[in-house]
């Protein structure tokens, strides 16, 4: 099976606030709610979304310590033409999506961040308006994930 490369984005639930430290970024706190990542995984799609949704992982990005602190993460794709990350990101912040925690999960790049809080009920719009897919570790690909559960 010849390997995945595309990007993707994460939406983690917080029923409660989340106060931890974030590798540089430093102590950083959430307010309960919906959050979504872009992310990017030109060495592995299925892999790196694994990873993502596994709670047994050493820290090795941002992003691993909400996704260990988060209630459930869902995750959709951007496959087989990607959307670039950063695309992705600006997409989100049109369409309302509050920028949080400055240098979150874009080292790599020039943007603000990677990581927007979801107003209520619009979880939707951003899967809709990138085309994006439910992931599934089962491979079939199928949209397993809804979006308009958050």
């Amino acid at each position: 099976m010849s390997v995945r490369k595309g990007t993707y984005v994460l939406f983690l639930t917080f029923s409660k606030p989340f106060q931890g430290e974030v590798g540089r970024l430093g102590n950083v706190h959430l307010d309960p709610g919906v959050y979504c990542y872009v992310g990017s995984a030109m060495g592995g799609l299925d892999q790196r979304i694994s990873r993502h949704l596994s709670k047994e992982k050493r820290v090795r990005w941002h992003i691993d310590c909400l996704t260990l602190a988060a209630d459930s993460v869902a995750a959709f794709e951007s496959y087989p033409d990607p959307i670039p990350e950063c695309t992705l990101a600006y997409t989100a912040s049109l369409i309302g999506f509050e920028a949080v925690i400055d240098g979150f999960g874009c080292s790599d790049c020039h943007c603000r961040t990677h990581l927007f809080r979801v107003p209520s009920g619009s979880a939707h719009a951003l899967v809709s308006e990138a085309g994006l897919r439910g992931w599934s570790e089962s491979m079939c690909h199928t949209s397993k994930n809804d979006p308009n559960h958050y």
